[in-house]
């Protein structure tokens, strides 16, 4: 009720929660299938079963995590500074969402597997830097995001290496088929649980940037972090889920059929990399990407064979267009906050 009369008085609140529906949508289309990737490409499971499965575990994920822990939204709000003007505050942060939503259409539509953590934090950038200049950014939080893209890349190639090396040793003399039943069961209670952390990872992240907006129309810059209104939960949960059906089987091709062909026990050491990865950050404040964790975990287990294992060339776009991704989304969100504060 209280969104009701505030956007009453601002109706730049509605587009801006529309929006953040659409940026979580688009997340659960290009980044939640990341998650259950290497359950399809091994054939634990059917795709169609995966992407249901993990429509409703990033629904439970985000709901879930916000009662456990609610670090990545507090680095959220502290990294920029969105303070000024209410209505020139809340178009810069509609820009930024505008942003964040383009660029993660541009890369569903090429198949590749862009952050939409690192999306969303580079447009409402480029929004706070329109509105207050370099003074928007505060650099003790924002280079959490610099931490957690290093500490993504690095820890779930490491691990996605090492845990290959140790399940090899570990199943070197049982059965190949009677071990794979086995990796089957493990793949399968990994991909809920991937499922469960990107929607605790980045329902966080949208619902905060909703948090924002409201907070921003009643003249506060920094909003209350200690827990989201079920309402907006709910609303976020659904456009992740709806997302993750509607766009999830194009992603999946990239990352786990394309770029490494994996048997079932690789696919158990990826699983298990990228979920300590995510979990780790998720508890400690870090804004990572699953896309990120999940590639990087698939590269190292098929380097554990040589590197030669690695299609190298699909990798490399991939990388490419993740470093793209922050000058292209600060850009848009600043270009277009500069445009709508003119025009206001």
């Amino acid at each position: 009720m209280g969104f009701l009369a505030q956007a009453a008085d601002q109706p730049v609140l509605y587009v801006i929660l529309i929006l953040v529906i659409g940026v979580t949508a688009v997340s659960g289309a290009t980044d939640a299938p990341n998650a259950i990737a290497t359950v399809v490409s091994t054939r634990c499971m059917k795709p169609n079963v995966a992407i249901g499965l993990a429509a409703v575990f990033n629904f439970i994920g985000l709901a879930g995590m916000t009662f456990i822990s609610t670090a990545v939204a507090k680095t959220m709000f502290g990294m920029v500074d969105f303070s000024g003007d209410t209505n020139a505050s809340l178009l810069a942060l509609m820009a930024a969402m505008i942003g964040a939503i383009s660029w993660g259409i541009i890369c569903w539509f090429f198949g590749i597997p862009c952050s939409k953590s690192h999306s969303l934090i580079a447009g409402i950038t480029g929004g706070a830097i329109a509105l207050n200049g370099f003074a928007g950014v505060i650099p003790s939080e924002w280079a959490k995001v610099i931490y957690g893209m290093v500490f993504s890349l690095v820890a779930g190639f490491v691990l996605g290496w090492l845990f290959t090396k140790v399940i090899e040793v570990l199943f070197s003399s049982i059965n190949r088929r009677s071990a794979n039943k086995l990796f089957v069961v493990i793949q399968d209670i990994c991909a809920l649980a991937l499922a469960f952390l990107h929607g605790a990872q980045d329902g966080q992240k949208f619902m905060s940037i909703a948090m924002l907006g409201v907070a921003l129309s009643f003249g506060n810059s920094t909003p209350d972090a200690s827990g989201f209104p079920l309402w907006i939960m709910i609303i976020c949960s659904l456009a992740i889920s709806l997302g993750t059906v509607v766009g999830g089987k194009r992603i999946i091709k990239s990352v786990g059929m394309d770029m490494v062909k994996l048997q079932k026990y690789q696919g158990v050491a990826a699983n298990f990399s990228t979920t300590f990865t995510l979990l780790f950050a998720s508890l400690t404040g870090m804004p990572v990407s699953t896309s990120h964790c999940n590639t990087s975990a698939i590269m190292g287990v098929g380097a554990s064979k040589g590197l030669r294992h690695v299609k190298w060339n699909i990798a490399s776009n991939m990388l490419l267009a993740w470093i793209i991704t922050f000058p292209a989304c600060g850009i848009i969100g600043y270009v277009l906050a500069r445009v709508f504060m003119m025009f206001a």
